[in-house]
C-alpha cells in the first residue's frame, strides 16, 4: 500500500472570502438568486436548502456560485460550532442561482494532485472540525478564518485512492439526499391533498354547504378548537445538570434547534425528564419563531421550547396536517412580546379549526398514513445511512480503512 503523504490546506488551495450583499435586498419571496449562509450547511457538513435567503439586488460577476464549487462556513451561532469550518458542495437546482455570501469561503485552485471530493470530505472528519473549533475566535459567534483553515494538516493517498474514497462517501451521501427528495415529494402530496378535501373541497362541491365563522364549510362540518382533536403537553426543563450525549437517560429536546425538515436530530438525553412526548407526537415550537413542527418517533423529553399534540382519536396524518394548515396563525404569535414571540398553552388550544365528519377524517387517514409511514421508513433508513458514513468517515480517510474492489467472476 502506498504510503499517505502530509498536506497543509494553504498549500494545495486558496480560500476566498465572500461579499457583503445588502440585507435591504433580501426577501422571503422566491426569486431565482440564493445567497449561501451558514444556514445552509447541514450539521456534520453538507448542503441544504432550508429557509433560502432570495437576493434580488445587484450582482458582482465574480461572486456567482457553479456548480459543484466547494465551499466552508466561516460563522457559526451554535454553542458547540455545529457547521463552523465545515464543508458543502453547492447542488444543481433548476432556476435557482447561488451567490457567494459573506462569511462564506470558496475553496481555489486545488493542486492537480489532489481531488476536490477528498478535499470536501477532509474537511468533514471529525479531526478537523474539533480543531477548527479549538482555533476560532468569539464566544456567542464563533469565527474561523481562510488564514487558520489553511493551517489544518491532513494526508491523502495518490489521486486515483482519493476519488475512490470520496465517491463512496458520496454515493452514501446521494442516497441520503435521494431519500429526502422522496420524502418531501410524499409530504407535498399530502399536504396538497389536505388542501383539496379541508381548504377548497374539491370532493364536496355538490354537497350542502352552511355558514361558518370561518366561511361557507359542507354540512355536517363544523368549527371547533384544536383541543377537540389534540392533547397538549407543554414542556419543562429539567436541571441542566441531567444532561448529556452519551445516551444515559432519555431523549431531550430542549427547543427546535435539532428540528430537521420533519424529524429532529437526536443530539441530547436526560436522566431526569419533566414533561414526556409520546412516541409519534408532533412537536410544535412554542418560543420564537413559533410555530415550526417535527414529528418525534421516539418518546422523549420536552423542554420549555417546545410542546407535543397527541391526536385524542387515533388520527395522527389529520391532525399533523392540520397543524401545518394553522402556520399563518401561528406566525402571528412571532410578532407578540417585547422581545421575542411565544404561545402558551391556552391559545394554542383554543386555535380555532375546521373538523369533518368522523368518516371523512377517517378516509383520509386511511390514505395519507401509508404516505407518512413511507416517510418515516426512508428517514429511518437514512439516520442509518449516515451512521455508516460518520463511521466510515475517519477510518477512509485516514487509511485505516480501504476501498473494498469487488472482483468479476465469470465462474
Amino acid at each position: 500500500m502506498e504510503e499517505w503523504k502530509e498536506y497543509k490546506i494553504s498549500d494545495v488551495c486558496k480560500i476566498r472570502h465572500g461579499f457583503a450583499f445588502k440585507g435591504a435586498y433580501f426577501t422571503n419571496e422566491k426569486q431565482p438568486y440564493i445567497c449561501v449562509t451558514p444556514g445552509n450547511f447541514d450539521i456534520k457538513g453538507g448542503f441544504k436548502l432550508s429557509k433560502p435567503k432570495y437576493y434580488h439586488g445587484p450582482i458582482p460577476n465574480d461572486y456567482i456560485l457553479n456548480k459543484d464549487d466547494l465551499i466552508v462556513t466561516m460563522t457559526d451561532l451554535s454553542k458547540d460550532g455545529d457547521t463552523l469550518g465545515y464543508s458543502a458542495i453547492i447542488p444543481q437546482i433548476r432556476d435557482i442561482t447561488f451567490l457567494h455570501n459573506q462569511r462564506i469561503g470558496l475553496v481555489e485552485s486545488i493542486a492537480s494532485n489532489i481531488s476536490k471530493h477528498f478535499l470536501y470530505w477532509v474537511m468533514r472528519t471529525p479531526e478537523y472540525q474539533k480543531y477548527i473549533v479549538n482555533c476560532c475566535s468569539g464566544s456567542t459567534v464563533k469565527h474561523t478564518s481562510p488564514k487558520l483553515i489553511g493551517t489544518y494538516v491532513f494526508k491523502a493517498p495518490d489521486p486515483e485512492t482519493q476519488e475512490e474514497i470520496a465517491s463512496l462517501l458520496n454515493n452514501l451521501d446521494a442516497k441520503i439526499e435521494l431519500n429526502r427528495r422522496i420524502n418531501d415529494n410524499l409530504e407535498q402530496q399530502a399536504q396538497a391533498l389536505f388542501k383539496s378535501w379541508f381548504v377548497d373541497f374539491d370532493p364536496f362541491k355538490d354537497r350542502k354547504f352552511v355558514d361558518s365563522e370561518l366561511g361557507k364549510i359542507p354540512e355536517g362540518w363544523k368549527v371547533g378548537y384544536l383541543s377537540e382533536i389534540a392533547d397538549i403537553i407543554m414542556g419543562q426543563s429539567p436541571n441542566g445538570s441531567t444532561y448529556n450525549e452519551n445516551g444515559e437517560g432519555i431523549i431531550f429536546y430542549q427547543g427546535r434547534a435539532e428540528f430537521g425538515t420533519r424529524f429532529p436530530s437526536i443530539r441530547l438525553f436526560t436522566t431526569n425528564p419533566t414533561r414526556i412526548a409520546p412516541a409519534n407526537s408532533i412537536l410544535i415550537s412554542v418560543r420564537a419563531p413559533v410555530g415550526d413542527i417535527n414529528i418525534t418517533h421516539k418518546e422523549c423529553c420536552i423542554g420549555r421550547g417546545l410542546a407535543s399534540a397527541v391526536s385524542r382519536t387515533n388520527k395522527s396524518a389529520f391532525l399533523l396536517y392540520t397543524l401545518f394548515s394553522l402556520k399563518s396563525d401561528l406566525d402571528k404569535f412571532n410578532a407578540e412580546g417585547t422581545v421575542f414571540g411565544s404561545i402558551n398553552r391556552k391559545a394554542l388550544e383554543t386555535l380555532k379549526i375546521l373538523i369533518p365528519t368522523n368518516d371523512i377524517i377517517s378516509k383520509f387517514e386511511a390514505i395519507v398514513a401509508s404516505m407518512d409511514q413511507q416517510i418515516l421508513t426512508l428517514h429511518l433508513e437514512s439516520e442509518n445511512l449516515k451512521i455508516l458514513r460518520d463511521t466510515l468517515l475517519p477510518k477512509l480517510m485516514s487509511g485505516e480503512r480501504s476501498v473494498i474492489h469487488k472482483e468479476n467472476n465469470d465462474d
